[in-house]
């Protein structure tokens, strides 16, 4: 197979079928499931307490206190969160022992085995599978989301990466609606089958298993990580086409300013002054992920839509409408990425939730104050999960495959996993006290947050746009004066010498 290097403009505008379809084997078992998985639970809730409680009868005799079973069930709920954090602990270590896809595919053993724990929990009895087994889905869950935007990134051309990288966020929401309207009563919302609902996480791992040994591991992990120049080849042919002349070079030059590195530790990045501005970036992304109000919206949509005279029995069905928004919204964002950029859609999409956190405060404190309020409230709704989709739901994850080279990108994924997990778990725990203390005025404290965020995007982060990742650290690398007379004069960054790193 013939390489040159007289290529220099990137031309492919369109991925190939492989490459697509890669994309949808990799994500249907993992982001995918991440999404699932948060959305499922919610139907049986109602079905999981009578279970816990006739248990507990059959056990000890006596019904089981209020104080007893809500703490069986915030434990229940919240082992997602703490496998979430174990995953993404283990995740970046796994992607470079094992490489990117086999981590994926050996994931799946977590997805399964919680599938038969939550699947026999009724059956046997034991209301303790539940927990076992939803920490194992939140196991998956880290794990996936911290690998499967690594092998997206590496396995995407430079021209695509954005719009590849999308697939996280397209499938997390695809995931969640998903889960909704498999937990409506016409399908698996129904008491008797709610361990079949919380069960059903298998067809996804089965689904992975299947489809993604035929595709092949990262490019770059092939040739940066291993070595192995024919395997990269191979697998940029199948990826590519025969037109891959440019991947190529820009793997081999990554490669050459790599030489004599071994990927990096936790520990060892963040110890590293070179990257500083990058790790302060994707930590203060992932944790704004989490609280930047998104979790309050939701937390209210079903007390809007009752003010709205909605029935409370059609409300699921309009809650459908907030996650085939979302999933509206990051197609959307997937479309639009590779034309206005990554900085122009999170910073917009952050500086339009301020306005939304703005317009929300009002629209719930004079509630009362006329019949179209509620209708108001609602459209706030809407309009707060459409700036999320827009931005921060996708291009967060983006980023963090991005600001990093090869033999850092691992560890920097277990540092932002690790940080958007506890952020997850953090706003969960916290969240119900800053309702009860500030009510709706708990919004301007999310304005602050998404205000503040929006701020450092538009002064700090550069665009990463058609940038190799060479090429977008050099830009980082740079004073943040020079950074901005090169955006102003048109310069073009230059790559990397060996030395220099």
């Amino acid at each position: 197979m013939n390489f040159d290097y007289e290529t220099p403009q990137r031309k492919k505008e369109f991925p190939s079928l492989s490459l697509v379809l890669a994309l949808c084997a990799a994500c249907i078992g993992g982001t995918f499931q991440y999404g699932y998985n948060i959305s499922i639970i919610n139907a049986p809730t109602a079905y999981v307490h009578d279970f816990i409680n006739q248990t507990w009868k059959e056990r000890f005799q006596t019904d089981i206190s209020e104080d007893v079973l809500t703490l069986l069930w915030s434990t229940i709920v919240s082992g997602y969160t703490i496998g979430g954090f174990i995953g993404a602990s283990v995740g970046g270590v796994l992607s470079v022992k094992l490489g990117r896809k086999m981590t994926l595919l050996a994931n799946n053993i977590f997805a399964l085995t919680a599938a038969l724990l939550l699947g026999l929990s009724y059956p046997a009895g034991l209301f303790e599978l539940l927990i076992v087994g939803r920490l194992f889905t939140g196991i998956n869950a880290g794990v996936a989301i911290c690998v499967q935007p690594q092998y997206l990134g590496e396995i995407a051309p430079t021209s695509l990466r954005g719009a590849m990288g999308m697939g996280t966020s397209i499938f997390i929401t695809g995931g969640i609606l998903s889960g909704q309207v498999v937990g409506l009563k016409e399908l698996l919302g129904r008491e008797e089958y709610w361990p079949i609902l919380l069960a059903s996480t298998c067809i996804p791992a089965f689904l992975q298993l299947l489809i993604l040994p035929w595709f092949p591991e990262s490019p770059r992990y092939l040739l940066i990580d291993k070595g192995d120049e024919e395997g990269c080849k191979k697998a940029l042919k199948q990826l590519h086409g025969a037109k891959c002349d440019q991947e190529w070079e820009d793997i081999s030059q990554e490669r050459n300013n790599l030489a004599g590195l071994t990927a990096k530790k936790p520990w060892e990045l963040l110890r590293d002054r070179s990257v500083r501005w990058q790790l302060l970036t994707i930590v203060l992304l992932n944790a704004a992920q989490q609280l930047n109000g998104i979790n309050a919206i939701y937390f209210y949509a079903d007390y809007l839509f009752k003010q709205a005279g909605i029935p409370s029995d059609k409300i699921p069905y309009v809650t459908i409408g907030t996650g085939a928004c979302e999933c509206i919204t990051a197609l959307t964002c997937g479309m639009l990425i590779e034309r206005l950029g990554r900085k122009a859609l999170i910073g917009g999409g952050y500086s339009l939730m301020s306005i939304c956190c703005i317009l929300f405060t009002l629209t719930l404190t004079f509630q009362d104050a006329s019949p179209i309020i509620p209708y108001l409230s609602m459209a706030c709704v809407f309009a707060f999960i459409l700036s999320f989709g827009l931005g921060p739901g996708g291009v967060t994850n983006i980023l963090t495959t991005e600001l990093f080279t090869q033999t850092s990108r691992s560890a920097a994924y277990i540092i932002a996993g690790s940080v958007n997990w506890f952020s997850f778990f953090f706003i969960g725990l916290v969240f119900p006290f800053i309702v009860i203390g500030l009510q709706q005025y708990c919004f301007l404290v999310f304005l602050v947050i998404c205000f503040s965020v929006a701020l450092y995007i538009f002064l700090v982060i550069p665009e990463t746009k058609n940038k190799t990742f060479l090429e977008i650290q050099n830009e980082f690398n740079q004073s943040p004066n020079n950074r901005a007379a090169s955006r102003a004069d048109g310069v073009g960054t230059t790559l990397l010498s060996t030395s220099s790193i």
